[in-house]
């Protein structure tokens, strides 16, 4: 592992060696999670193209502030029943769209799937029907952060800029970036943001949908909820990892990646955690998301898990459609079956063969 900073903060990532291609592959994690979760499709494509993961500012080990305590420092592994393990670290003409802007989270909770299905309903309403507001109408809102003063923000946006930061130190010119869930929403802004840089986006479990006023503000206040019951003493009750091994897939996960969710629930930025909540599901931030698709300069794909009860093959298709390259019958869609909302645990050499002909289709 190893350490950037970005705005004073420092991030943590892996990258690894150079191949014959100058394309970077770029991943991008969701909410609550961190960067190990790319792990499989960077085994899988690692010998064809360079790989960076890194984690999102105030998740994994990266900090949430210049002041923010060094996680890597913190020992917490949640035990096997009858098994004892040594402390280990957590590991068209469109108006145009204010770069610095956020966006539309399209994901949510990945611990608790009955609360995070609300935030699937995202995205603003089909084009040009009802619940649909353009930039330009769209009320001015202010974000629950101060990014804009010299603070701290965690908007899609602001999270994007950060992206953008960590492709101009680390030199990196010709990148795909591969977001997961919120990280697809990150990946989308940052490809606005720095269209020199970034060739194209995959989002994976990634959509966007209907902005629904009562239940957006239910899921903002259980989700508000749920963050505070995360003491990390949690880490050592036996058992409660298999819940995180069964929650939002469309099979039960491998144990460790269950315990890998537990760590990542438990130790996320309580700031953080709360502000890419609350910054991302505002009503202006939902309306925005369809618009921000309809500019991309690059390539767009969305990935779908064909049983993901948080984002359901149908809002990823919607958000989707405001792509050209979905013309009329999807040509930027794809779904995998007998997946849920982990695609690429739960489905990594699938996922894995459809970035590749992504790729060729663009080389």
């Amino acid at each position: 592992m190893m350490t950037v900073n970005i705005l004073g903060v420092p991030h943590a990532y892996e990258m690894t060696a150079p191949t014959a291609s100058p394309r970077v592959l770029v991943f991008v994690h969701g909410w609550l999670m961190s960067r190990g979760y790319w792990q499989p499709l960077v085994d899988r494509l690692s010998p064809q193209y360079q790989c960076l993961t890194y984690d999102l500012r105030g998740f994994g080990l990266s900090h949430a502030s210049a002041l923010d305590e060094d996680l890597s420092q913190v020992n917490l592994q949640t035990p096997l029943a009858g098994e004892t393990i040594a402390p280990q670290p957590v590991t068209p003409q469109l108006i145009k769209l204010p770069r610095e802007q956020g966006v539309a989270v399209a994901s949510s909770a990945e611990s608790e799937p009955a609360l995070a299905k609300r935030v699937a309903l995202n995205g603003g309403g089909a084009r040009g029907g009802k619940g649909f507001t353009t930039a330009l109408e769209a009320p001015a809102v202010a974000s629950n952060s101060l990014w804009n003063q010299g603070g701290t923000s965690y908007t899609p946006a602001a999270y994007g800029r950060d992206l953008t930061i960590l492709l101009q130190q680390l030199g990196i010119t010709q990148a795909w970036l591969v977001g997961h869930s919120l990280g697809g929403t990150i990946a989308l802004w940052a490809a606005h943001q720095l269209p020199e840089r970034v060739e194209g986006v995959i989002c994976v479990n990634s959509g966007g949908g209907i902005y629904l006023k009562e239940e957006f503000e239910k899921f903002r206040m259980a989700g508000q909820q749920l963050l505070k019951m995360r003491p990390r003493w949690l880490c050592q009750l036996p058992l409660i990892d298999l819940l995180f091994t069964r929650a939002s897939v469309a099979q039960p996960i491998a144990r460790c990646w269950g315990r890998q969710r537990l760590l990542d629930f438990v130790m996320a930025h309580p700031e953080a955690a709360l502000g890419s909540l609350l910054d991302s599901t505002t009503e202006a931030e939902v309306h925005q998301m369809p618009q921000l698709v309809a500019q991309l300069q690059q390539p767009a794909y969305f990935i779908a898990g064909a049983q993901d009860p948080i984002m359901e093959p149908k809002y990823v298709r919607h958000l989707a459609s405001f792509h050209p390259l979905f013309q009329t019958c999807g040509d930027n869609v794809i779904e995998v079956p007998n997946c849920g909302h982990l695609s690429m645990v739960e489905q990594p050499d699938v996922v894995a063969a459809h970035l590749q002909k992504i790729l060729d289709r663009h080389t």
